[in-house]
């Protein structure tokens, strides 16, 4: 494991495709408050500008592009992405041992550069999901044995739902470990495509280091204010 920049405690998740959208919203919010998540609807529609109008704000910025591909092109796309001075950089854990080796290498270790984290099960899945691909003992056993695939080769933690983060903080204690849930929703949200969730005060409560939260924030009449009030919370 090796030593990255701090992570804040909310990645807010601006998956919009469009360029006045996403700046309206990064108006809106505080970098103290909340780092900023671009997943594939923004990074696809704008590239590394989605990126640098974050950056340029202020945010630390969670690459969500959940890399899963041979080992070579997730070490050359890894690589890319630490370029663009992201926070954090992600990587399917299902893709294997060769290949988080071959993403675990591409970062130099060091205080500026981004953790490195893989994505254990999607929290929009559940068990009978997993059945149809072929999974067919459940959810926990399936991101507990990516996690010891992941904690193997020496990654930083793992993108988990807030069910298993718990868990997870065993097998990457302390500071360092980088717990990442999606599946947070304030009490009295609506769920979404998420299935496995819990509040964001008792995902952190079972040791989840940063919450991504999307739909709450930015669809709300105010998303500051809505950022402010889960804040509060934690």
């Amino acid at each position: 494991m090796a030593a990255h920049c701090a992570q804040p405690r909310i990645y807010v998740a601006l998956d919009s495709a469009r360029q006045a959208r996403i700046e309206a919203l990064l108006d809106q919010l505080d970098p103290s408050l909340c780092g900023i998540k671009i997943g594939k609807e923004a990074f696809t529609s704008l590239g590394p500008m989605a990126v640098d109008m974050a950056r340029q704000r202020g945010f630390p910025v969670f690459l969500d592009l959940k890399f899963h591909d041979i080992p070579n092109t997730v070490h050359q796309a890894c690589r890319a992405a630490a370029d663009l001075g992201v926070s954090l950089v992600n990587v399917h854990a299902s893709g294997g041992r060769r290949m988080l080796a071959a993403a675990r290498e591409a970062i130099a270790p060091g205080s500026e550069a981004p953790g490195l984290i893989a994505v254990t099960v999607l929290t929009s899945m559940e068990d009978a999901d997993l059945a149809e691909v072929g999974v067919t003992d459940g959810a926990a056993r399936q991101v507990a044995r990516l996690a010891g695939l992941v904690a193997g080769e020496g990654l930083d933690g793992v993108v988990c739902s807030p069910r298993e983060a718990a868990e997870m903080r065993h097998v990457f204690p302390g500071e360092e470990g980088v717990i990442v849930t999606p599946g947070v929703r304030p009490a009295g949200s609506a769920p979404d495509d998420q299935r496995r969730v819990l509040t964001p005060a008792a995902a952190i409560q079972v040791g989840a280091s940063s919450l991504v939260i999307g739909r709450p924030i930015t669809a709300a009449p105010s998303p500051g204010e809505a950022l402010r009030e889960i804040v509060a919370t934690l």
